[in-house]
């Protein structure tokens, strides 16, 4: 995946920040925000394992559940008629629309 690093186990997402020069990455599916900055790659890495330390250790001191529960439900909202192909494009392939969107998520969310 572009953009996305991995630190300690835990993913986060990279870009620059052009007002101030510097690397800005930030966790994903933590329940706060942990993000960090730095101007090299190798020093994103040494603040991001930093910033996420001190997001748990407040976790835990505060008794805070530190990820986020996925629930594998959410809503999409479409245009009508991108809803109707969607619908269309699902009968053709013999799926609901719900198989025919999670394959497309699970395809595009692995490709590398």
């Amino acid at each position: 995946m572009k953009n996305v690093i991995e630190i300690d186990g835990h993913k986060a997402v990279v870009s620059l920040d052009p007002e101030i020069g510097m690397f800005r990455g930030e966790f994903l599916g933590l329940a706060g925000g942990a993000d960090f900055y730095a101007e090299s790659v190798e020093a994103l890495f040494a603040e991001g394992r930093k910033s996420l330390q001190v997001f748990l250790d407040m976790c835990r001191e505060k008794g805070i559940a530190p990820f986020r529960e996925f629930s594998g439900r959410f809503n999409v909202r479409l245009d009508p008629r991108t809803h109707e192909a969607a619908v269309v494009a699902a009968a053709a392939e013999d799926k609901s629309l719900n198989e025919w969107v999670a394959e497309a998520i699970e395809t595009a969310a692995h490709a590398d």
